[in-house]
């Protein structure tokens, strides 16, 4: 192994390591404790390290955004294999969703809520939230409906679990309601 090798293999290390810790950090004490300080002291690198793979905390929020986005996607992916029937594989996709929103609430965040410096929908969105939102419309391209455009009716879809997911950790939707909200989701959207 060549030296340039194995200082690429050790700096994608220590990029993986970063955004882990700044992952566990937020998921357990808010993304107002992740500090480059407090990221440089867990990890026992020094600051200069720190910035020399991030520019500061918005492009650590981008990278565990991206990281959240390829779990949410292979979340959703394997919540619908194997589902019989498009209203239930829409209804195990909204399942899938949710869950993931409920168990990981800071890269929830980081993806959807925070500013990770990452462009959505557009040309130079990057490749682990296009795969994201296709994730979504694979299965929800098939249920939009006669004459609806296949990724408008996901984008709908996606912006009423978003809604469901964001006030129901805000405590403004109850908890208990869960699965009548999604049953009545797919039954109202749905087409098939």
């Amino acid at each position: 192994m060549s030296v340039h090798t194995r200082k690429q293999r050790e700096q994608a290390e220590r990029e993986r390591l970063i955004v882990a810790t700044a992952r566990e950090l937020a998921e357990h004490q808010g993304w107002d404790a992740v500090t480059t300080r407090r990221l440089a002291e867990r990890i026992e690198y020094s600051q200069p390290v720190l910035y020399s793979h991030f520019r500061g905390k918005r492009e650590i929020i981008g990278a565990v955004a991206l990281d959240g986005a390829a779990e949410l996607a292979a979340a959703v992916r394997a919540a619908t294999r194997g589902v019989d029937g498009p209203r239930a594989r829409a209804a195990a996709l909204a399942r899938a969703y949710l869950d993931f929103a409920e168990h990981h609430p800071a890269v929830y965040d980081a993806i959807f809520q925070l500013d990770g410096g990452l462009a959505f929908a557009q040309d130079d969105t990057p490749e682990p939230l296009k795969d994201a939102f296709a994730a979504l419309l694979e299965t929800l391209g098939e249920v939009a409906g006669e004459g609806v455009h296949p990724g408008l009716f996901t984008e709908l879809f996606w912006a009423s679990l978003h809604g469901i997911a964001t006030l129901t950790r805000a405590g403004r939707l109850p908890r208990e309601f869960a699965e009548q909200r999604i049953e009545l989701l797919v039954e109202r959207l749905v087409v098939a």
